[in-house]
């Protein structure tokens, strides 16, 4: 029996006519090539959840569509190209609005402060995409793991200071015809930590990035309005929600603040 001669239950009418914001598959891994801010191919794992728009009187979606489109070809984009990807969900399941929500690790190759030594860093990275007929957004969210270091303790105590390991969390979207990639994010959490983090570090590394530390101590209230700051100059940005937790190496809880600007 052809596929053709079979019932399409899912495009049959649906009397309850109530419209279903978002309807699709959730948690479904894909191999993807993300091509970062400089070109360079970033070969990861997406873990994607893709939804449409279900009109009120349609009884159901296809649901084996999303899947469909992650394997018509190799699924390779940068921020920038991501909403194609998205309109070719809305396009296929013809509804008016299609979402993307994308989880993965995105690699970055850096290198020691001294020896220079490269070494990969992993960053979890989301990317939000909504388009529509009219217009197409993305909103980018990072995890960057950075090093701070306490001022209290600093200036109270005889010997040393104690860190820890912080997690600033970015998530933003660009302005109307503005570019935003993942490592603007990462670049700026980065610079105003009391030091960056690197997979590789030889003696003289780790004797720079711990000085580094020391000498530029950070409240998680400071992380959080230093960052804000320059996203506040950004005109690239249009919204942001930035957060920072602080995992306490003397407390067993962690510190914690966020900043939330839509301009």
């Amino acid at each position: 029996m052809s596929s053709s001669s079979l019932p399409d239950t899912q495009s049959s009418e649906d009397t309850r006519r109530i419209i279903i914001d978002k309807v699709g598959i959730k948690d479904i891994s894909h191999p993807i090539i993300f091509i970062d801010r400089e070109s360079n191919k970033v070969n990861s794992i997406g873990n994607f959840t893709m939804t449409v728009t279900l009109p009120e009187h349609i009884k159901g979606t296809h649901m084996s569509r999303f899947v469909e489109i992650l394997n018509d070809e190799p699924c390779e984009f940068s921020v920038h190209s991501f909403p194609e990807i998205v309109n070719k969900v809305r396009s296929r399941l013809n509804s008016d609005t299609a979402n993307i929500e994308l989880d993965f690790l995105f690699f970055r190759k850096k290198k020691a402060p001294v020896t220079g030594v490269e070494s990969l860093m992993d960053y979890q990275v989301t990317l939000y995409a909504k388009t529509d007929s009219n217009s197409s957004e993305v909103v980018i969210k990072v995890v960057i793991p950075v090093t701070s270091l306490c001022p209290c303790s600093k200036s109270i105590s005889k010997y040393g200071a104690h860190n820890q390991r912080s997690h600033i969390t970015i998530k933003a979207r660009a302005a109307r015809n503005k570019k935003l990639d993942i490592e603007d994010l990462i670049d700026l959490a980065e610079r105003k930590a009391s030091s960056e983090l690197f997979g590789v570090l030889k003696r003289e590394d780790e004797k720079a990035v711990t000085e580094r530390a020391y000498d530029n101590p950070a409240f998680v209230e400071d992380l959080v309005r230093d960052i804000a700051l320059d996203l506040n100059d950004d005109e690239n940005i249009d919204y942001y929600c930035l957060e920072s937790e602080n995992f306490e190496s003397i407390h067993n809880h962690s510190a914690y603040a966020l900043i939330e600007n839509k301009k």
